[in-house]
């Protein structure tokens, strides 16, 4: 059963940046990975993927500022986060958009003055 470990969190200013790394137990070469997140009383909501031919997909409120990449002899996804805003704040998670494995514990992300 693969694993997920999600590290890289912080607290940072506004216009800041941080860079996520989910770490796999396994190969996930053949999965369309992608990072979600979860803000205090909000669902967890899907920001950017993998889809099909190795293209990207992202949620309108990241695009032009987040940008999702793998490497896939390291097992890992990464999630380059740039002009952080206020209400990127929150618990980032990586999996499938079909949650094929575990949840991982996350990693926090806030975002503050």
């Amino acid at each position: 059963q693969v694993q997920l470990v999600e590290s890289g969190g912080g607290l940072v200013q506004p216009g800041g940046s941080l860079r996520l790394s989910c770490a796999a137990s396994g190969s996930i070469f053949n999965s369309f990975m992608g990072w979600y997140r979860q803000a205090p009383g909000k669902q967890r909501e899907l920001v950017a993927r993998f889809t099909r031919g190795g293209s990207t997909n992202y949620a309108d409120s990241v695009t032009g500022r987040f940008t999702i990449s793998r490497d896939s002899a390291k097992n890992t996804v990464y999630l380059q986060m740039n002009s952080l805003k206020p209400e990127d704040t929150a618990v980032y998670y990586c999996n499938t958009p079909y949650a094929t494995y575990p949840w991982g514990q996350g990693t926090q992300v806030t975002v503050s003055s």
